[in-house]
Formats: structure tokens, sequence, C-alpha cells
């Protein structure tokens, strides 16, 4: 049995975790001098509320330590597992990976490591390939092969709610992000951990319009069609999350219903609320 592991900058929706058993590891997010564990001691909805009335909070987040990813491979040990695929935000923006490195050596199972090579839901889109692969019957190595490759074979198209944080955290040098907002809205989309800006409208009916057709344009490479998964941050961004759903939801070129998840604290601490968008493969 291959139990599979990934970080929480994943943004893995419960759905998707309990479909294919897997175990997220959650990034530390500090908040005003506050320490938290996401998805496990802070929301979304709570992260966020640190915008309200006007303020704007002092925000990093850290990567889990090795004590955090030797209990949850024991947690997946003790499920049943015999090898564990553990599947992380790219190292070059992280040290997530050094910290699952380490703990690697001390765990009770092989694990195989994999940098996903990118970020956010990218993360899961890696995770949930291998997981397919895993349920036709891959081996671990070539589980591991499918989550490594995939970050190349996948889209995204997003809006940020504060583009001085994009520009700022160093995934979106050269991209002209804050020169684009000052002029509309900048339609961003991330190849492996750099972003760039794929366009720039003056609504959001176009943003919407310019996102959606970016995923259905987005050229499949198996007969069974596109995965689409939706994000949004908070209130603010639920009206940019409806309109994608509503023009995506039962294309003929989607393989199933768009998934939904929850732009959290990790990567909202880069793009800030009213930020939303979607990542295809």
């Amino acid at each position: 049995m291959i139990g599979l592991c990934v970080d929480s900058n994943s943004q893995l929706p419960p759905s998707l975790a309990d479909r294919f058993g897997m175990v997220v590891v959650p990034i530390s997010v500090t908040i005003d001098g506050v320490d938290y564990l996401e998805g496990v001691d802070i929301t979304a909805a709570e992260f966020y509320a640190a915008w309200e009335n006007g303020q704007t909070p002092t925000i990093s987040t850290s990567q889990p330590s090795p004590g955090q990813f030797v209990a949850a491979y024991q947690q997946l040990v003790d499920a049943g597992a015999t090898e564990i695929l553990s599947i992380h935000v790219a190292e070059a923006m992280s040290g997530t990976l050094n910290s699952a490195r380490v703990a690697a050596r001390s765990a009770t199972v092989p694990v195989t490591l994999v940098d996903s090579g990118t970020a956010s839901f990218g993360i899961s889109c890696c995770a949930w390939a291998a997981a397919d692969a895993v349920a036709a019957g891959a081996s671990i190595d070539e589980a591991a092969r499918i989550a490594g490759a995939r970050s190349s074979a996948l889209g995204s198209s997003f809006i940020v709610g504060i583009p001085q944080l994009a520009e700022r955290s160093g995934r979106a040098v050269g991209a002209g992000v804050e020169a684009a907002a000052s002029v509309g809205i900048p339609v961003l989309s991330m190849a492996g951990s750099d972003i760039a800006v794929l366009d720039t409208v003056t609504t959001v009916d176009a943003a919407v319009t310019a996102m959606a057709d970016y995923a259905l344009g987005w050229t499949p490479s198996s007969p069974d069609g596109l995965r689409v998964a939706i994000g949004t941050s908070d209130v603010s961004s639920g009206v940019v999350a409806a309109a994608l759903t509503e023009a995506l939801s039962g294309h003929s070129a989607l393989a199933e219903a768009p998934v939904q998840y929850k732009i959290g604290p990790s990567v909202g601490a880069h793009t800030g609320p009213g930020t939303a968008g979607l990542f295809v493969f």
C-alpha cells in the first residue's frame, strides 16, 4: 500500500484528501507575532479577518518541522502504508522539502520525496495525478515520476487581491504585476514557481471570461479530458469563483465537475483577500 502525503501549501480540500487518503502536514503562519498551523488552528476565514477594518497585518510563513513529518508518516503507516510518496511545494520556494527529507531518514517504511516544482493547488494537481496512477496499479517510482512531471503540464489563471504582495513575494520578479494593476485587473498565471501577467482587463466579468477561456483552451493530454480546480480566498472573491464555476461546469472538455478549494494562509500571505482563480490539467 502506497501512502500519500502533501503539505498544506497544496490547499488540498478535504474532499480530495478523503478520496485518496492523503495526509496533510501544516505550514506555520505568523500573523502579527502570533503563530498558527494552517488548517489546524486557523481557518481561511479567520486568516482573512486579519485584513478587516482596513488593517494591514504583518504575516510570515515557515516550513513544517521534521517532527511534524515524522508524525504524518507514522499516521500513514498506522493506516497500513508499506511505502510513502511525499509531494511538496517547490524547494526553490520553501524549506518544506528539506524538513521532509530529514524526517524520511527515520521513517519506519521507505519514503519517496517529490519536488512538485510548483505551489498552491498545483501541488495538489501533482498529487492527484500520482494518486490516480497508484489507483491504476502504478509503482511508487512511476507515480513519483508522474507527480514530478505534472507541473510542466499544468495551467493556472488567477487574479490577486493585493498585487503588491505578489511582487514582494519574489515570485513575480519582472512580471509587472503592480504596473498592470495600475491600469486594470491583471490576470496572472504561474509557470512552476514564477508568476506572469497573461492579460490586463478592466472588469471582473472580463477577468472571469479570460480565465475560463484559458482553462478551456488548455490542450488535454488524455482522452479522459481536463480537470479543473477553482479557488476562492474570502467573501470578496466569491463572485469570481462562482462565475468561473458556472462558466465551466458541464462543459464537454471537462472530465468531471470543477473541484472547489480555499486559498488559505500560506498562499494568501502572498496574494491577500480578494484572490480567486483556477488550476487545470
